[in-house]
């Protein structure tokens, strides 16, 4: 008889996910590449009322929790879409001597202040759970610690723009990982494009003007904010600031400050490249008015940041730039708006929204029959949608001009952003 293959030993690193105080799973890391996600099941056998939602999609996928996520290289979405991208994604995997794609690393990183409530935590060799190492044959796990020392805390990068995460103190921002009630992501200004911080506040109040909820926001000069990292900086003065709506006065558990959000490319187990092409509008309406804890009210909320993306050229609306936020760690709500930016002043040609609306994208296109067709893909009764629509448009006309005139966009993108408004179709029309 042929002698049994003895299993092949291979080194595992392991993260410990904990939301909200309780452990939901391990990430186990094998030094092959594979990385194999394995929920606890202690957490999987919580009855659901008290069970904190690590993502909605437990809620639609019977045996979600039940199954291990598999994947080589890359964390699973639901992970992956956690770590930063472009500029602060190349920053940080410089800084850590590891490949971009590399994503074990920079989740290890980053895993004490994580958007959301999620915490990944480093288990030493020892702690390592074996139902967590039971998910590949064939392999005998060798547990090692986790290395996770930054090789190089000074990297200089000339990027798009930086995002960094901060705490208010005393009307100074001091950039740092440490996590409070009054924390904030700061944004500096663009090496590539002009004036993006006064373009992004713009939008964001003229938004707020027509209803869309929003976070505190804030145009904050450079000189204070302290200990930002070594990057190349434009000739402008201003960083942009919001208030992270994922962290708070309250505490949920044992999670003081953290307040637990997903966005919807995370909801979808799409990737972060993904965030364009792989689903539209209807597909996050439907998800909000089906299990959103007052799925109506955020509906509607959604349909005013719509119609305010399509008025302001906003043509980055993609599946990540929406979020679900769960203020009591278990039942979901639409997340305050963010990073709406008037991006045909920055793209030139642009034509559209980012994800199709109604088999529509064409901002010139839309009209209330647009929207009318979105709500009936969805289900939702289109009176209770149509009189929010049209009490943010009168919002506009009446506010904007005015408004418009007084906020510290630059003199050409508010040009920009007239020319589009009366390009709309009547329905949307704002005359500034």
């Amino acid at each position: 008889m042929a002698e049994k293959q003895r299993p092949r030993p291979e080194f595992a690193e392991a993260l410990e996910l904990v939301l909200h105080g309780q452990r939901i799973g391990v990430l186990v890391h094998y030094s092959g590449g594979r990385k194999i996600l394995t929920f606890d099941p202690e957490y999987r056998q919580l009855p659901t009322s008290e069970r904190p939602v690590f993502t909605l999609t437990q809620l639609w996928k019977e045996n979600y929790l039940a199954g291990r996520q598999s994947h080589s290289q890359r964390l699973p979405p639901v992970l992956s879409n956690l770590l930063p991208e472009g500029a602060l994604r190349e920053w940080l995997s410089s800084s850590l001597k590891t490949h971009i794609e590399n994503e074990f690393p920079l989740l290890a990183w980053t895993g004490n202040n994580l958007p959301g409530a999620l915490e990944a935590l480093p288990l030493n060799a020892g702690e390592i759970p074996g139902w967590a190492l039971a998910g590949r044959d064939q392999v005998e796990p060798v547990p090692i610690p986790i290395d996770i020392g930054v090789k190089d805390s000074k990297f200089s990068l000339a990027g798009v723009q930086m995002k960094f995460s901060s705490i208010r103190q005393d009307g100074r921002f001091n950039i740092s990982t440490d996590i409070g009630s009054d924390s904030w992501i700061i944004k500096t200004p663009s090496t590539v494009y002009r004036n993006v911080p006064e373009n992004e506040f713009t939008a964001m109040k003229l938004a707020e003007s027509i209803g869309v909820e929003i976070p505190e926001i804030q145009l904050i000069p450079l000189e204070k904010l302290d200990n930002l990292s070594d990057i190349v900086l434009p000739d402008e003065p201003m960083a942009y600031g919001i208030r992270r709506f994922d962290r708070g006065e309250g505490s949920y558990r044992q999670n003081k400050h953290r307040i637990h959000t997903e966005d919807f490319a995370q909801i979808f187990e799409f990737y972060a490249h993904k965030k364009y092409s792989h689903a539209n509008y209807e597909q996050i309406g439907r998800v909000i008015y089906q299990f959103s804890q007052n799925g109506l009210a955020d509906l509607q909320q959604m349909a005013r940041r719509l119609l305010a993306n399509i008025l302001l050229a906003n043509g980055d609306a993609h599946l990540k730039n929406w979020s679900i936020i769960y203020p009591d760690g278990i039942q979901p709500r639409l997340s305050p708006a963010y990073d709406i930016v008037t991006t045909l002043a920055y793209v030139k040609g642009e034509t559209g929204s980012a994800l199709n609306m109604g088999k529509e994208k064409s901002w010139r296109a839309m009209t209330m029959g647009t929207f009318q067709y979105w709500a009936s893909r969805i289900g939702a009764p289109w009176p209770a949608i149509k009189i929010h629509l049209h009490e943010a448009i009168e919002s506009a006309r009446e506010q904007w001009p005015e408004l418009l005139q007084a906020l510290p966009m630059s003199a050409s993108h508010k040009d920009v952003l007239k020319e589009h408004m009366a390009s709309l179709s009547s329905d949307f029309r704002v005359e500034l």
